[in-house]
């Protein structure tokens, strides 16, 4: 494997075949996000003789559970590396896909959940953006955009699929296939193309050579460690603001299709809003990253939020094609920022070399607020039996998170003497 990595290498830096596959990576993380779960609700509801608070509470404990074994996948992840990783989740998460399909009541159903949510959201989403962390650093915004284009695939493919599935064979041999699925798409390219660091291959970060990488390589020497990193306001202004981003993304794809059906459209209308959403993020995600590499990150974050803010407000205003469409654009938009963040301001402002531990802890904290996400709506819908107030309710979190990134969002103190003391003389 080595020697077809160095093969590739000679024409292009090999960097970009990792990208490609940590984006697939992303793409095969569908069966265990929200988007793809919105097209099962009203089938799992009327099988299992469920409402939608209790299918919703199911989720948000699954989701919850789930993200608190991240700490531990991202300390596993600095041992073991992204291969092996990305190898063991991708089998787990195919069984998953189909045991979940046998769901036969509350338990089972809470259980798969959690299984889907940990090993898709969470893990193979946490392992797909580590790895190009090492394997990119003055490019990592741009990668990283360039990575979450898997997303927006996932949200263009796996809601139509999933409903196709559904009326083919039904929900439960549905999740059958998206299992296969996930075996035929990772496991492949992960056995024969993944290497864990750049330096595996006497290679160094971006394709640099030796004289311009120097920075590069001593970069990754830097890091806080976990422990440094709780003890900074950084990492809590962050985690606030990817907690809030998480929980209202995440609450927005489980509910999407039914706040657009409840505010006026048919169902056939509501399922093509995710293309257009899915449209606008793969547009924006370069743009996002590139920004991230240009500009100051707290900027980034601060407009990153406020799209957040615009995506609550305009779903709530939802009432004709046209709206929708504004909230489609919107919500793309606010995909694109949000699957950027969370893979690039961990090794931003905490450097590399602690960086699995890092990620893994503020990535429980996000996946705590997407366990939270589909509570509040659904609450909503059961009890007022419309969403709309509680949409416009629910954007003054990230509005206050904006503020708040805007000014106290900066890079620890501890991470610029590391920097200071490995520089060149």
């Amino acid at each position: 494997m080595k020697s077809l990595a160095l093969s590739i290498n000679r024409r292009f830096f090999y960097g970009w075949v990792i990208l490609a596959v940590a984006a697939l990576g992303i793409f095969v993380s569908g069966p265990g996000q929200s988007h793809t779960f919105s097209v099962f609700l009203v089938h799992i509801q009327a099988d299992l003789g469920l409402s939608a608070t209790t299918v919703s509470s199911a989720y948000a404990f699954a989701t919850l559970v789930a993200a608190f074994g991240l700490p531990w996948m991202g300390r596993l992840l600095d041992r073991i590396g992204p291969r092996r990783m990305l190898l063991g989740v991708s089998l787990l998460l195919g069984l998953a896909c189909a045991a979940f399909g046998a769901a036969a009541g509350f338990l089972w159903l809470a259980i798969g959940f959690a299984a889907l949510r940990f090993l898709g959201q969470g893990s193979l989403m946490l392992t797909s953006s580590n790895i190009i962390s090492h394997w990119f650093n003055r490019k990592r915004g741009f990668a990283l955009g360039l990575m979450a284009i898997g997303f927006s695939a996932s949200m263009a493919v796996h809601p139509p699929l999933s409903q196709w599935l559904i009326d083919t064979v039904g929900w439960r041999e549905a999740w059958f296939w998206l299992g296969v699925s996930t075996w035929v798409l990772m496991l492949p390219p992960v056995l024969f193309l993944v290497h864990n660091r750049p330096e595996d291959l006497d290679l160094l970060p971006d394709g640099d050579t030796a004289a311009a990488g120097r920075e590069d390589t001593s970069a990754s020497e830097h890091g806080l460690t976990l422990r440094e990193a709780l003890a900074t306001s950084t990492f809590w202004v962050l985690c606030a603001g990817l907690f809030g981003m998480s929980m209202l993304v995440t609450s927005l794809h489980f509910f999407q299709v039914s706040i657009l059906t409840t505010q006026g459209l048919s169902e056939a209308a509501a399922a093509r809003i995710f293309p257009i959403s899915a449209l606008v993020m793969i547009i924006a995600i370069p743009l996002v990253g590139r920004a991230l590499d240009r500009f100051p990150t707290h900027r980034v974050f601060t407009f990153g939020l406020i799209v957040m803010v615009t995506s609550l407000t305009s779903a709530s205003q939802v009432h004709d094609l046209f709206s929708a469409m504004i909230y489609a654009v919107a919500f793309g938009l606010n995909n694109g920022c949000t699957m950027t963040f969370f893979g690039y301001v961990w090794p931003r402002y905490f450097g590399r070399k602690h960086l699995g531990a890092i990620q893994g802890t503020g990535q429980m904290i996000g996946v705590t607020g997407a366990s939270i996400g589909p509570m509040p709506l659904a609450i909503a819908f059961d009890t007022f039996g419309s969403y709309s107030e509680t949409l416009l309710l629910l954007a003054l979190y990230p509005a206050g998170c904006a503020f708040a990134a805007f000014l106290f969002l900066k890079t620890p103190p501890q991470l610029l003497v590391q920097q200071q003391d490995t520089s060149p003389e």
